[in-house]
């Protein structure tokens, strides 16, 4: 199976996990992260560069925010792309799971905080919850 990229369709987090994390209060356990497990957090938290380790939530927010430039005159990183960079970063700190799932989270978090950061509406993410039940 071959993933390129982001595609919050590809997250397997129950919405109830989700709304439980995006409504929760963050206590700095990499775990309380949908989709990061202790194998992940141990991934994370690996490195020889020091900037490059993850230890705590904050510092994933950290993370998922210096990606979002550098801007310049010409371009700005947009969502889109921002999304991408964190899922590429992810897959080069040995997440092999669960990257979309990763994604989502903390950039609907992150949104939570900052409205604009991350655009759903750009993946075309279907409302269609409804249309599942009625089948």
């Amino acid at each position: 199976m071959s993933e390129s990229g982001y595609d919050p369709k590809r997250s397997r987090v129950s919405d109830s996990t989700m709304g439980d994390f995006l409504r929760g209060q963050i206590t700095g356990e990499l775990t309380e992260v949908p989709g990061i497990g202790p194998a992940a957090a141990k991934k994370l938290a690996a490195g020889d560069d020091e900037s490059e380790m993850v230890t705590n939530t904050f510092q994933l927010f950290g993370k998922f925010l210096s990606l979002k430039g550098p801007d310049d005159e010409e371009e700005k990183v947009e969502s889109m792309e921002h999304m991408e960079k964190f899922w590429y970063w992810l897959q080069n700190k040995g997440i092999t799971a669960h990257r979309s799932a990763i994604v989502k989270a903390i950039a609907e978090k992150m949104n939570g905080m900052m409205p604009g950061i991350y655009d759903a509406s750009a993946y075309g993410e279907d409302e269609d919850d409804d249309d599942e039940e009625e089948e």
